[in-house]
């Protein structure tokens, strides 16, 4: 069977299988710096492209949006100006304003998008994660969502404060008896427009209870709108009652190439390793729901065979849309 320990102050990260199935492995001394300097320049540099490039273009004002379907199956974008019993004030994002009587009106439904220069952008329904790392941003009360990163890795995450989000999930690996249960949550006490600040836990143990838990204690920061942002934190892995000295550095950001597609880039920097974790992926998004792809790449360490581990995450989002 597959085990998989992270130990944050050790200078040898290994993922344990038979010595004919091993992966990757870092040893101390075992890096080439050049691929890893090359590397890292590269995300960083991505990140930067994207988000400048997104900013530029970005119109800083947007309204709340709102869907409306008439009778005859006409449909129209735009905003509620008024509302009463009898008459629906409307603004198209056209700018066309019209009143139409109630009884013209088929469905008027709240879409958790926006709209900048004449265009409806559609809101990135899991925007409070990267690829899985968690950017600062932060689950509206009584708004959660459910995803299951690659097939055998549910988790659930609801906000029970417009500050404050709490996750969880066991694994579902088949055929083994003792399962992974893991805890996450997250506090933002700092979430303006376009930047956020939070703190949280991710507690990872095994349902057999015999092990010491491993996970990290972390601090993160989001700056950026919806159209393109960039993350930054830093964490502190820990086994058991001992915690790493130095942080792992986590450079991450997305930016969206069309108005159902995102691009995402999460990377991780271990301290006194050499070894870095890049991840370049994309998340197809719909109103409620959203598919993540991504490839994965260990620079740094011995690899033989496929260099990249590919990344999958789906996710069905529930609750008040945050508007």
């Amino acid at each position: 069977m597959a085990f998989y320990k992270l130990c944050p102050y050790s200078e040898e990260i290994a993922i344990n299988f038979p010595p004919s199935q091993k992966i990757f492995r870092y040893e101390k001394g075992e890096f080439n710096m050049r691929t890893f300097s090359a590397a890292l320049f590269l995300a960083v540099a991505l990140n930067s492209i994207w988000v400048t490039t997104a900013f530029s273009q970005q119109d800083t004002t947007s309204e709340k949006s709102a869907k409306l379907i008439l009778k005859d199956g006409t449909e129209y974008l735009g905003f509620i100006i008024k509302e009463d019993s009898l008459a629906i004030t409307f603004k198209t994002i056209s700018n066309i304003s019209m009143t139409i009587p109630r009884e013209q009106v088929k469905t008027l439904e709240h879409l958790s998008g926006h709209t900048a220069n004449s265009e409806y952008i559609q809101t990135n329904p899991n925007d409070t994660r990267l690829l899985f790392a968690p950017t600062a941003r932060s689950l509206g009360s009584g708004q959660g969502y459910f995803a299951a990163y690659q097939i055998f890795f549910p988790f659930i995450a609801v906000g029970v404060a417009d500050f404050m989000t709490v996750a969880g999930g066991i694994s579902l690996i088949p055929g083994i008896e003792n399962q992974l249960f893991y805890l996450a949550p997250k506090i933002t006490p700092i979430q303006k427009d376009e930047f956020s600040v939070a703190g949280g836990l991710l507690y990872i143990n095994s349902t057999s209870g015999s092990d010491d838990g491993v996970g990290i204690f972390y601090g993160v920061t989001t700056y950026g709108s919806p159209k393109a942002s960039f993350t930054f934190g830093l964490g502190w892995g820990f086994y058991g009652s001992k915690t790493a000295d130095k942080p792992i550095i986590l450079i991450g950001g997305e930016v969206s190439a069309s108005n159902s597609i995102k691009l995402i880039t999460e990377n991780w920097f271990p301290p006194n390793s050499g070894v870095g974790i890049f991840s370049f992926g994309i998340r197809f998004i719909r109103e409620n729901l959203s598919a993540d792809f991504g490839l994965i790449y260990p620079a740094g360490s011995e690899t033989t065979g496929f260099p990249f581990i590919p990344w999958l995450g789906l996710t069905y989002n529930f609750g008040t849309a945050k508007l």
